[in-house]
């Protein structure tokens, strides 16, 4: 199969050389196709080659009519991810989503009207939580920008701090080595995927696996947290396990939920029937992530990277200058809260 005859169906092929899943490439195939016939319908021709920046706005544009932002985020992802490998391959001469996309960025997380929590305020509520697993769940949230079913997914392996790696039941992610104390978010966990055993209740939306610095408070949390930490009834392994009615399972998304506007209520920062203007919930902390590191580093890149925002084209650049860029930054500017 040539680029030229069929380049959706050319980008497919090589992607599915690549090791992709069945699941994703058919996702990447309904998106790029409903964007061919899209342009068809606009210039008479359905060929993505010779779109231009403009024809990628409109159907932008148009997607933001039928589908929830998320939605429109994740659509505008894989189509700059077929452009971006179709250039780099020398198929295409352009990229014409590049600018699309970086318009979008530039709207991430900037809802005036969200309430605006400072490091010292943020210090001090956490100052109140003493449960160990409840301090250690707000505290890989609000220090890493995981979302909540990727915080819920982490198992043991995918940590690695001393108290791990010196554990001789504990077989670290090779993908850990030589990175220190750091924490492995994978990128292919789905709902209902049965990982040695056990059914996961959760889904991770990363476009690719990611390596997160630990920084010396979050690991202080985290060994707290290890020390009374139950036996698990999954041979998975999770690293966050439930303390209470299902003493022993991973914890689900609704746990965490709970847990975090019931300390959010009784600091006055969520009420029932408040929007996501006013309630301080779990994707609140990946907003206090993205927008305090962000402003501390003037780096997009990087906090893009490490909120597992970026396709593969981009996140190699992170990922082989992991040690060097990566984890210089984020020790230098992460902020302490304890």
């Amino acid at each position: 199969m040539s680029a030229g005859d069929d380049p959706v169906g050319y980008f497919l092929q090589d992607m599915t050389y690549h090791g992709k899943t069945d699941r994703t490439c058919r996702s990447y195939e309904r998106v790029l196709r409903e964007f061919e016939a899209f342009l068809g319908e606009e210039r008479g021709v359905g060929d993505p080659a010779t779109a231009e920046h403009r024809d990628c706005m409109a159907w932008v544009h148009r997607l933001r009519n039928t589908v929830a932002e998320s939605t429109v985020a994740t659509y505008a992802a894989y189509l700059h991810r077929f452009y971006a490998y179709m250039t780099q391959v020398g198929a295409f001469d352009a990229n014409p989503m590049a600018l699309v996309v970086e318009e979008m960025d530039e709207r991430i997380n900037t809802d005036p009207t969200r309430r605006e929590i400072s490091v010292p305020e943020m210090r001090d509520f956490l100052a109140s939580i003493e449960h160990p697993l409840d301090r250690a769940l707000l505290l890989t949230m609000l220090k890493t920008g995981v979302r909540v079913g990727e915080l819920c997914n982490v198992d043991l392996r995918d940590l690695s701090i001393p108290t791990t790696r010196n554990r001789p039941d504990v077989s670290v992610r090779p993908q850990l080595d030589g990175r220190g104390d750091a924490l492995f978010v994978a990128a292919d966990r789905a709902v209902n995927d049965v990982i040695k055993g056990e059914r996961r209740t959760a889904a991770n939306k990363r476009k690719r696996a990611t390596v997160i610095p630990v920084d010396s408070e979050l690991r202080r949390s985290l060994v707290r947290w290890l020390a009374i930490r139950p036996d698990p009834a999954s041979r998975a392994e999770p690293l966050f396990l439930s303390t209470g009615d299902r003493w022993g399972e991973r914890v689900t998304p609704h746990v965490v939920h709970h847990i975090v506007e019931g300390h959010a209520s009784e600091r006055g920062w969520h009420r029932a029937g408040g929007g996501a203007a006013e309630n301080v919930t779990p994707h609140y902390f990946r907003h206090f992530f993205t927008t305090h590191l962000r402003d501390r580093t003037g780096d997009r890149g990087i906090v893009k990277y490490l909120r597992g925002d970026v396709a593969s084209d981009v996140i190699d650049t992170y990922t082989h200058d992991w040690g060097d860029r990566v984890r210089r930054t984020y020790d230098r500017h992460i902020y302490t809260l304890a």
